[in-house]
């Protein structure tokens, strides 16, 4: 199988290297095995263009390392890659010294004339020294191009690839010294380096220290560059065979580039130390503010929000000591304070109140005196100045924030717009903390409705008991996420059912746990097959041990028996029931008496109870609701009323229940229109077989 190679950045890295190493080994090979024919009298027949070349090879092999090697730069990197330069000249600073070290070493000895060792240590150094200038040259380039432009792009590639044409211009054998087209080249390629030392961007995004930290470590590349182009450079009259001067148009390119970029970036880093502290204030209070305004996505609380303004506050306007005093909604004060303690926090208090030094900036958005700022000399306290906010949340001032200083007059203009902008920040996100507060509870108690309303869905019946000898459908509807109506059925034997339609006085929460005390006692009751007048009255005795004074239940109670076509009822306050009589074709209410259950809380309730019975015959319908209905109002206010109700019964009483209760709705909510509803709509619709 064959071997698959990938070309990574690291693969270029580790062949770029390999290749440079080896070229070094085999180009000073070539010196040494030259150095050793000379002596031998013989002639290798090497052309001399050839370590030449090599070289030239050797300085391609180290680009393309250093091309990869080194990433592109991202915010804040800037003095690592100016710590790499310089650990790299530090390593090639102490070789180089080390080996001048060991020629003074043996100055006295056989082995100081050795040419083959002269020329290994030159060929070493002098490697290192390109290695140097190189990744000099990358980093540079790096922060060049820090937020770059087409422009500069198109100019730096125009000086990239006339200054890799520039590594295989010594293979024309032209001097720097002797010929003219060296010089032109060496003064164009100096200009547009020059030209390219001016985008130093990069050094705005420093900073205090770290541009201390710049100058220090670009004053010992400086250093580096000038002692390198000493060793390295020869001039013609003192040259010697082995160490020639320094013709390559390359190596003079970029030591020139490298050396002014290093003193532009000194120079202009150092004329930016003075504004350095100012920028960086600013940009402390930009990202206090915005952490102020981002206090709520963050998680914060009140009191950590109180922290940050306090901080804030006093990083900007230098104080000494300050702070915070609160009310909260409990009307509990609460202090917060930095670098005072509670027994100063009073004194200085004391010495606000009766100090007559003092000055009042008015709040231009406010017309009370409660919001305005007040600046405090003060005499006798180690605090010489106080500046005391009001903090304002809901348009009420809820506390104050004292900043103090050891210094008389110490808040200028600009401190103090600052400070109001960081208090009126911090009021606005303490402000949209409680009403996302306030938010969070409402979707709380929105949740917990919903389950309410699902605990009263079920309460109602999922199905209506009834037999062959008639037909039941039921419809409702609350007003709000619950209501107070309330229907039920029970099969009091083979041929006799209990149906009851009540509804609570007053809507919501309250009127739906009546309703289920309602359930409960029905289905108490019921199971004693008591009459209509029975199960009233112990009903009423029921409720009247739990309902509040305030309420109470109307209520309509029926038994059907199938058997004999009879019903039974009694109306508890309840709304008269709608009934059509097949046989006459007419329809009409049962106007029997009732007081609502809860209203009379003795034994005199019986008095109120009318007990009704009649008979009914096929296709009969009664009609069973809840005054939401009978009294659903529209946009004039006119009533649905009892009329439009029995014409409506009337109309459509050859229908069946489902279809009955289905016109009246219809009817209803078009009547309506597209008002809310005002109360709970409940319908029962029994029809005989």
């Amino acid at each position: 199988m064959p071997l698959k190679v990938q070309f990574t950045p690291k693969f270029y890295i580790r062949a770029s290297i390999t290749m440079a190493i080896i070229i070094w080994v085999i180009a000073t090979s070539i010196r040494i095995l030259e150095i050793l024919a000379t002596k031998s009298g013989l002639d290798l027949e090497i052309s001399r263009y050839l370590p030449i070349l090599l070289q030239d090879l050797f300085y391609v092999f180290i680009l393309v390392y250093y091309r990869f090697k080194i990433r592109a730069v991202e915010s804040g990197n800037f003095v690592d890659l100016l710590w790499k330069v310089f650990a790299t000249g530090l390593v090639t600073t102490v070789i180089s010294l080390s080996i001048r070290l060991f020629y003074d070493s043996i100055a006295d000895t056989m082995l100081a004339e050795n040419e083959f060792l002269d020329t290994f240590l030159y060929s070493l150094n002098r490697a290192l020294i390109s290695v140097f200038l190189i990744s000099t040259l990358t980093v540079w380039k790096k922060l060049i191009l820090y937020q770059k432009s087409r422009k500069l792009i198109v100019y730096w590639n125009v000086f990239e690839v006339a200054l890799f044409a520039s590594i295989f211009f010594n293979l024309t054998g032209f001097t720097l010294q002797e010929h003219l087209i060296f010089e032109i080249l060496f003064a164009i390629l100096a200009i547009m380096a020059i030209i390219l030392s001016a985008n130093l961007k990069w050094v705005a995004y420093l900073n205090f220290k770290q541009k201390w930290k710049s100058v220090l470590i670009i004053v010992l590349i400086t250093i580096y560059i000038f002692y390198f182009f000493t060793y390295l450079y020869i001039s013609p009259e003192e040259a010697i065979t082995n160490f020639n001067a320094i013709d390559d148009l390359f190596i003079i390119v970029v030591f020139t580039f490298l050396l002014f970029y290093s003193i532009f970036s000194l120079l202009v880093i150092l004329f930016n130390l003075p504004t350095s502290s100012v920028f960086e204030k600013k940009m402390e209070e930009a990202i206090n503010f915005q952490r102020l305004s981002q206090s709520i996505q963050q998680g914060e609380n009140e009191d950590q929000i109180f922290d940050v303004l306090l901080n804030s506050s006093m990083n900007a306007v230098y104080a000494d000591a300050g702070w915070i005093e609160v009310t909260l909604e409990q009307d509990e004060a609460k202090i917060l304070s930095k670098h005072i303690s509670r027994e100063n926090i009073n004194l200085v208090k004391e010495q606000i109140m009766t100090s007559k030094n003092r000055s009042v900036i008015k709040n231009p958005l406010a017309t009370n005196t409660d919001s305005d700022r007040v600046l405090v000399g003060l005499k006798k306290s180690n605090y010489r100045s106080v500046f005391v906010v009001p903090l304002t949340i809901q348009n009420q001032v809820k506390g104050f924030m004292y900043l103090l200083n050891e210094v008389s007059d110490s808040f200028n203009k600009e401190m103090i717009s600052i400070i109001n902008t960081f208090a009126s920040q911090a009021s606005v996100s303490i402000e949209n903390f409680r009403l996302m507060g306030e938010a969070l509870l409402n979707e709380r108690y929105k949740e917990e409705l919903n389950i309410a309303k699902s605990v009263q869905r079920a309460l109602l019946p999922k199905e209506l008991d009834h037999n062959s000898s008639f037909s039941i459908h039921a419809f409702t509807e609350a007003a709000a996420e619950v209501g107070g109506d309330y229907y039920d059925t029970f099969q009091l034997s083979e041929h006799r059912f209990a149906i009851v339609i009540g509804d609570v006085s007053g809507k919501g929460t309250s009127a739906a746990f009546h309703m289920s005390q309602m359930k409960g006692i029905f289905q108490s009751l019921v199971q004693l097959d008591l009459s209509a007048e029975e199960f009233l009255i112990n009903a009423n005795t029921a409720l009247s041990k739990c309902l509040e004074r305030t309420s109470f239940i109307t209520l309509t109670y029926f038994i059907i028996d199938t058997e004999e076509k009879t019903l039974e009822f009694s109306r508890a306050g309840h709304c008269p029931t709608l009934y059509y009589d097949k046989k006459k074709k007419e329809t009409k209410y049962f106007q029997d008496k009732g007081l609502g259950l809860g209203i009379i809380r003795n034994s005199t309730y019986k008095n109120f109870i009318q007990v009704n019975k009649m008979s009914f015959d096929k296709d009969d319908i009664l009609v069973l609701y809840t005054d939401g209905i009978s009294e659903a109002s529209n946009e004039e206010h006119d009533e649905f009323g009892y009329d439009r109700m029995k014409n409506l019964l009337q109309q459509n009483a050859h229908y069946d229940p489902m279809m009955i209760q289905k016109v009246f709705i219809s009817k209803l909510y078009e009547f309506c229109g597209g008002k809310d509803l005002d109360d709970d709509y409940t319908m029962l619709v029994i029809k005989f077989n």
